[in-house]
């Protein structure tokens, strides 16, 4: 599956990344994670400690698939505005995904500081403007409903933009505590603090086919091996539609640019994330070596030979774009890639849980702020397995109720 393709910053930041064996026996387990990206990782992070013999298997080298490509804005707020999800699900319901989404910030965060290499989380607030004057009564009532549930927040009028920034726009939420980290690092962190707590964990060694018994799953590999495992986590990103498809996932391309470290981002404040209400969108971030991280244009498209022959131009649509907002910070691709972009139709992440595939969970955490949902859903999960089910899970199944108030 041609997910991504062009070159990738994340990456060079661990030239000496740890390396893991190819599985060359059959084994048995009580829990087997398939995918070592950042969800299949966070699974990890959350069975270490379980007690439960847990592997898990990565076709490729690990964090080298979406993880790599991954723009690693940590925020409780998604490409669907949360009056819209009300809308759909109901007050209590998206009351409850907002505190889920909190809990897996700070989660993440907590993470961070357990494992062994620094991932560079830090906590930066978000600016989220009006692209158009139509947009303002939709943020204004987006803040309203933050603000009833909490969450700090504030509602920048165009004066209170053009005093903090070098642009201006008509209206804007300004988050608190949202954050930003590198996720290649942060992946790496949580597979080796996994595996000192007896994870085992392989990578080139690819899944080719499996078996659902009654008593679990029997997973062959392209080693020729075997796995028998109790139960089975897929974690494989945007190539879990490969091993079940869902019919609320859609599918775009997206692109995105790092540049060269930048000199001076003084007319940046505080270096705050930044996104904006136009679809497709433009959102920026920077990085601990002070470089800009700019995404976004995404293309209906989803053959890869269309998506990648607009590369280039997209780079220089987004360089373009970063200086309408900041004219005196120059800046110039040094990496630039595009790819796959998933997103669930209502809105939500989702964990599918199929009859026709026992034993099993289906990790999709599609949407903007993919690691945040990956932290979620991994934390469900794992509670499901180890204390029964989770009252937490029906939320994010695949046949969740709407209009649930």
């Amino acid at each position: 599956m041609n997910i991504q393709s062009g070159t990738y910053y994340w990456p060079t930041t661990m030239p000496d990344a740890p390396t893991y064996p190819t599985l060359t026996e059959d084994i048995a387990c009580d829990v087997l994670i398939v995918g070592g990206g950042s969800s299949g990782a966070q699974c990890a992070y959350y069975l270490a400690s379980s007690g439960l013999h847990v592997a898990l298997i990565e076709k490729n080298n690990i964090g080298n698939g979406s993880t790599s490509a991954n723009t690693a804005l940590i925020q409780y707020a998604g490409d669907k505005m949360f009056i819209n999800l009300r809308n759909t699900f109901g007050s209590s319901y998206i009351s409850k995904h907002l505190k889920q989404c909190r809990r897996a910030i700070n989660d993440i965060e907590l993470a961070a500081k357990q494992i062994e290499f620094d991932c560079s989380f830090t906590r930066r607030d978000s600016l989220y403007f009006a692209s158009y004057p139509e947009d303002i009564g939709r943020l204004q009532q987006e803040y309203q409903l933050l603000k009833e549930e909490q969450f700090p927040l504030q509602f920048l009028t165009r004066k209170d933009i053009e005093e903090l920034y070098p642009f201006s726009k008509a209206a804007a939420i300004y988050f608190e505590d949202d954050a930003e980290l590198n996720p290649y690092i942060f992946t790496h962190g949580l597979i080796k603090y996994a595996m000192d707590k007896g994870v085992q964990v392989f990578e080139h060694t690819k899944l080719n086919g499996h078996v659902y018994h009654e008593d679990g799953v029997e997973i062959h590999t392209d080693t020729d091996h075997v796995i028998q495992a109790k139960q089975v986590i897929y974690c494989a990103g945007y190539e879990n539609m490969e091993f079940k498809k869902e019919k609320q996932a859609t599918f775009v391309s997206t692109y995105t640019v790092t540049t060269e470290p930048v000199a001076d981002l003084s007319s940046w404040p505080n270096q705050t994330l930044i996104w904006e209400t136009a679809r497709p969108y433009l959102y920026i971030r920077t990085t601990a070596d002070n470089r800009v991280i700019i995404g976004g244009l995404d293309d209906n498209t989803i053959y890869p030979e269309d998506r990648d022959s607009k590369l280039i131009a997209k780079r220089d649509q987004l360089i373009t774009g970063f200086h309408k907002l900041f004219p005196t910070i120059p800046v110039k691709p040094a990496y630039y890639l595009t790819g796959q972009y998933g997103g669930m139709r209502d809105g939500l992440p989702i964990i599918g849980r199929y009859p026709d595939a026992p034993h099993s969970y289906f990790l999709n955490a599609y949407g903007d702020n993919g690691t945040v949902y990956s932290q979620l859903l991994s934390r469900i999960i794992v509670e499901d397995i180890l204390q029964g089910p989770s009252q937490d899970l029906s939320y994010y199944v695949q046949d969740r109720p709407l209009l649930k108030s």
